[in-house]
């Protein structure tokens, strides 16, 4: 066989290492971006999920009851936005026999007299719901409409008009950019759900999650899109204390 000259070598050994280079990347690329590993998620077990009208019908009574402990549905957005799916998939969802609460995606643009206003009259107040959840992340184009600390006090105005109305502690949903610009700190007793797909959560602060979001590529039978899935922060029994402080009771399925 003939040797390769000196040349071929040197060409050989750089698309060798363009190759190597090429794989590097698209691993760091698949682990770090694209995959989602939930693995980590699996020491929690108590699991829930949260739906909207983006993952269309569902088919309720196909969803196995004893996997999932809790669930959350957008509810509204903003001041005047309701999502389509609420109404159906609040009541069927709670005929099955599922915990069900709501949650409202909050726009930075808008003063929170006004969003707790729309999710108020979205919302039914019912003392076997979970706690109403606010959704906060942070959002380029509305960011600089209020200063930080006129921010922090349309938040409160929600925050406390929520737990007036609805007679519990809400949480908030949180992205880490938004909580470390601007919530870390504030709202100490307000428990906190994170959106964190790399591992358990990590915050500034290192303040206690008491909810996270681990992978919003979940499978359900019975929903054909990808689901957001969620676990809680703690035992079984950890489960039924938050339950008992909220006043809550799981619901009797009305149908198998």
């Amino acid at each position: 066989m003939t040797k390769p000259t000196r040349k071929k070598k040197s060409n050989s050994l750089l698309a060798s290492c363009i190759g190597l280079g090429t794989f590097a990347l698209a691993v760091v690329l698949y682990l770090f971006i694209f995959h989602q590993n939930p693995a980590s998620a699996q020491e929690f077990p108590v699991q829930g999920f949260d739906v909207s009208h983006h993952q269309g019908e569902i088919h309720w009574k196909q969803i196995p009851r004893k996997k999932f402990q809790f669930i959350y549905l957008k509810a509204t957005e903003g001041g005047d936005f309701k999502d389509r799916k609420f109404q159906d998939n609040w009541l069927q969802a709670r005929e099955q026999g599922f915990l069900v609460g709501a949650y409202h995606f909050y726009r930075l643009c808008r003063d929170g007299q006004i969003q707790a206003q729309n999710f108020i009259e979205t919302v039914p107040n019912k003392p076997d719901a979970l706690p109403p959840v606010i959704d906060l992340e942070y959002d380029s184009n509305c960011i600089n409409t209020y200063t930080k600390e006129q921010l922090l006090s349309e938040i409160q105005v929600m925050h406390d008009q929520l737990q007036q109305h609805y007679g519990k502690q809400p949480i908030f949903y949180i992205s880490k950019t938004f909580y470390n610009i601007v919530l870390a700190g504030e709202f100490k007793q307000t428990p906190l759900w994170v959106r964190e797909y790399q591992g358990q959560p990590e915050l500034k602060g290192n303040p206690k999650w008491t909810f996270w979001q681990h992978t919003s590529q979940g499978k359900i039978q019975g929903i054909n899109k990808p689901v957001d899935m969620n676990v809680f922060h703690g035992s079984v029994y950890d489960w039924s204390i938050f339950l008992q402080k909220n006043g809550i009771q799981p619901l009797t399925p009305t149908s198998p």
